[in-house]
């Protein structure tokens, strides 16, 4: 694998600009004004007057979904730490997508290569029926 000038440059800015990014929170924010489900309540009236809005942080924890409401103070505390997460994913997939760069071919495009067979592996062979005589 060849690596030429541009492409080490890039990934030099990469890591510089990786190694500036503080903490970061996994996860997404999310804030959200709701109605209620009660009929007579001012949600449902017109014009609406929805309840919130709440700010809900959501996240895998073990393959599980943890949801967690935040306060107005939580929410000016960890904005900052959703936003390096996000800064955080973005240099990543540039630096992904600068990799393969070097593995792929330019002209490939986004078709995927076909799969081979390892040569250690014996071919395997489809079994045709006979040709015998014709009724």
């Amino acid at each position: 694998m060849k690596v030429n000038r541009s492409q080490q440059a890039a990934q030099r800015r990469l890591a510089s600009a990786l190694g500036e990014i503080g903490f970061a929170l996994p996860g997404s924010l999310t804030v959200r004004a709701y109605r209620c489900g009660k009929q007579n309540c001012r949600c449902r009236g017109e014009p609406p007057q929805l309840h919130g809005p709440y700010a809900f942080w959501t996240r895998k924890i073990d393959g599980k979904t943890v949801t967690r409401m935040l306060t107005d103070e939580e929410v000016a505390d960890y904005e900052p730490l959703f936003d390096n997460a996000r800064k955080l994913r973005e240099l990543m997939n540039k630096l992904h997508e600068l990799s393969l760069g070097l593995v792929e071919p330019a002209n490939a495009g986004s078709r995927p290569k076909p799969r081979t067979r390892p040569t250690d592996a014996p071919a395997r062979r489809r079994r045709t029926k006979a040709a015998g005589p014709q009724e």
